[in-house]
């Protein structure tokens, strides 16, 4: 990964990280849902445009869903949250923002092995 690359993906991660920490900050269960998946499907996107691989909405999805450490962290953390009012909120909103940047990092390392191994093919 170039100094460039690694520069927009940090932007690109760190912005869909703190979005996805205010959708966690809901204090209702279950519609903190939409926000966060919103902000990890974008943030997906435009990773895969980085690294020049064309994503839609459905395959961001499903590369998303690979990661089952964020499903589980999100029970987890529905689970320990609900009983702490105020508390339970910030916990919440700490593990978006938290597996987001995690599956961000991650999704930009495939992208770049993917692309190492398309131009050792090619040579």
């Amino acid at each position: 990964m170039t100094r460039y690359e690694k520069k927009k993906c940090h932007a690109i991660i760190h912005g869909a990280s703190v979005a996805a920490a205010g959708g966690g900050a809901l204090p209702i269960p279950g519609p903190d849902t939409i926000p966060i998946t919103g902000a990890q499907v974008a943030m997906v996107i435009s990773l895969g445009q980085v690294f020049d691989k064309a994503l839609t909405e459905l395959e961001a999805k499903d590369l998303i869903g690979t990661f089952s450490a964020a499903l589980f962290g999100r029970l987890i953390a529905k689970g320990l949250t609900t009983w702490i009012p105020g508390l339970g909120t910030a916990i919440n909103a700490a593990v978006a923002g938290l597996l987001t940047e995690w599956i961000g990092w991650y999704a930009a390392e495939q992208f770049d092995k993917e692309r190492e191994v398309i131009y050792a093919v090619k040579d």
